[in-house]
């Protein structure tokens, strides 16, 4: 299993270290207690690393999983949250066998940022009653839990608790960047329960009473009955285990060089993970980005690490429950509290506000609705918006740009083709101000009145088609219009449509329109709304520009406005369709780039 053994079980051991005060701290803040966040850091931890697709992935308890169970436990107790755990598990595994795991790569940046900044305030807010050393009031908002339990220590300071609280988390803080390599976490808890142990400090809660060893796997909380009612949070479980666990795995890759999670079979290690721990009385569990990170940090190479950290908590369960229950409550909410300050990366943060306004709007957006909403609900508000300011900025790409009818800039389409028949080159094509030869030159010259050709860039779709060709239906003055459309990156059936109403309105007019450079990619899309068979008759589709500018002069010559020798008629005016009179227009300006 592992090249380094020695490396993965220091690994293991390691964050085996660093993962107790928080298997214990987040099992007390979900409402089940501390025995269920080690039941869940000992059997998930172990499934996971055993199933899951990353070499490297330390699994568990987290904080933003306990943000989304406190309100599961408040309506449907500790059962409700063991059931939904399992069905969470299926779920996942549902998705890995869908193979869900690549489309999580999608998820911008700033949305990921923002979810992680709501997650640690709301960690942060809800180790408030602990760290005041309160009772947890009432309430399913955590801000107004936590400004309950401010008022409440207002009317009764608790100073023991408070200092407890502030001396860990400032011990974590301040030894983490003097030494990074010593587990302040274990460090701080220890001294804070030795502290209180020698001298009698009533005002620190200990954690109480814990089972000497893992209870046996049980179905006894299962209500089938309640099952329909959690289908929505178990969605919302499964959601983010799959969110978080394939971020963190991305993470752990992104510090190695080498690995490369399977995201599929992440998703089918947490789904196993998932089912099994309830069965245990643990909660639900996800990756851990901190422990993973700590894992890769100390030298992880192989499974073996995560399993050793698995194997480790599962010997502190059996053998040091006792010494583990002493442990004060305001001892553990000083490490989530760090735990949430070392959450928030400043610099990314500043970085994703400097970055563009769309990215902060979506960052700002998805850490208030995570703060004030839920975990979920906040991923997919900002997903969607940061999807709709996606759309706008593609769609202010389309444009449609009057060019020299033929400029040979743009290559032609391997794949293209010509429907009415070959035009032959034209001669001097390239000197369309006069510079050519006497034979070709003036030829386009004397066309150019009365052909004017548009580029259109960008993609042609539903967020911007009918703006980016308004400018083209209302031209006028002109015989023919070529449309240069091979920089036209997509096209869908509104961009289709777009264009067809275009065409119409223009024939309508008396103004034959041609296109050049249709992608055969696009054509389906053409063809379907009977766009592409407005362009194909009387041949006024063609592969290249010069083709187009081919057939226009010499619709212009059989119509008697370009004589043979190139010049334009005289009177300035010619015969349209229908046999109107149509003034020539200024010669086409050139805006090819």
């Amino acid at each position: 299993m592992a090249r380094a053994p020695r490396r993965d079980l220091l690994a293991g051991l390691t964050v085996a270290i660093v993962a107790l005060p928080l298997a214990l701290g987040f099992g007390v803040a979900s409402g089940l207690g501390a025995e269920a966040g080690l039941a869940t850091a000992v059997v998930a931890g172990a499934l996971a690393a055993v199933f899951g697709g990353s070499n490297l992935q330390v699994s568990g308890p987290t904080g933003a999983m306990t943000v989304v169970l406190v309100p599961i436990v408040a309506e449907y107790g500790p059962g409700g949250v063991l059931t939904v755990g399992l069905m969470a598990g299926g779920l996942l595994i549902v998705l890995a066998l869908l193979r869900a795991g690549r489309s999580m790569r999608y998820v911008p940046a700033p949305v990921v940022e923002g979810f992680t900044f709501g997650i640690a305030c709301v960690i942060a807010l809800q180790q408030i009653p602990n760290a005041l050393g309160v009772a947890a009031p009432e309430g399913d908002k955590v801000l107004v839990v936590a400004w309950r339990a401010v008022e409440e220590f207002a009317g009764g300071p608790n100073w023991t608790a408070l200092a407890i609280t502030v001396g860990v988390a400032g011990l974590m803080l301040v030894g983490a960047r003097l030494r990074p390599g010593v587990p302040f976490s274990v460090v701080a808890v220890v001294a804070a329960t030795l502290a209180v142990q020698l001298f009698h400090l009533d005002g620190a809660t200990p954690i109480g009473a814990l089972p000497a060893g893992l209870p046996a796997p049980s179905l006894g909380f299962l209500d089938v009955s309640a099952v329909g009612s959690l289908v929505a949070p178990a969605v919302a479980v499964a959601a983010l285990a799959a969110l978080e666990s394939l971020l963190s795995a991305t993470v752990a890759d992104g510090m190695t060089t080498g690995q490369k999670h399977d995201p599929d079979r992440e998703l089918f290690g947490q789904g196993i993970a998932n089912l099994a721990a309830p069965l245990f009385g643990g909660v639900p569990a996800t990756a851990a980005i901190a422990r993973t990170a700590v894992n890769v940090r100390t030298g992880a190479g192989s499974r073996l690490a995560a399993l050793t950290h698995a194997a480790v908590l599962a010997v502190i369960v059996f053998a040091a429950a006792p010494l583990v229950s002493r442990i004060p409550l305001a001892a553990l909410a000083g490490v989530l509290l760090a735990t949430a300050v070392r959450m928030v990366e400043v610099g990314a943060l500043r970085a994703m506000a400097r970055a563009t306004r769309s990215d902060a709007v979506v960052l700002v957006l998805t850490a208030v609705a995570t703060l004030v909403l839920d975990l979920v609900l906040a991923v997919v508000i900002g997903l969607a918006v940061a999807g709709l300011l996606a759309l706008r900025a593609v769609a202010a790409e389309a444009r449609v740009d009057r060019v020299h009818p033929y400029d040979d800039g743009v290559p032609e389409l391997p794949g293209a083709q010509t429907y009415g028949g070959e035009v032959p080159e034209l001669p001097g094509s390239e000197s369309y101000e006069g510079g050519g030869d006497a034979d070709g030159g003036g030829e386009l010259a004397g066309s150019a009145g009365q052909v004017v050709a548009y580029r259109v860039e960008g993609p042609l779709f539903f967020a911007g088609a009918h703006r980016s060709l308004l400018e083209l239906g209302e031209i006028s003055g002109v015989r023919v219009v070529i449309l240069r459309m091979c920089r036209v990156t997509t096209v869908d059936a509104t961009g289709a449509l777009a264009l067809k109403d275009t065409v119409h309105r223009l024939n309508g007019r008396g103004i034959v329109v041609l296109a050049s450079g249709i992608r055969p990619d696009q054509r389906r899309a053409l063809e379907s709304v009977g766009a592409l068979e407005l362009l194909r008759r009387e041949g006024r589709e063609y592969a290249t520009a010069s083709e187009a500018f081919g057939a226009a002069r010499e619709r212009l010559a059989v119509a008697g406005v370009a004589r043979g020798d190139g010049a334009v008629a005289a009177t300035g005016v010619g015969p349209a369709r229908g046999g109107r009179d149509v003034p020539v227009a200024a010669p086409a300006e050139e805006a090819a780039r």
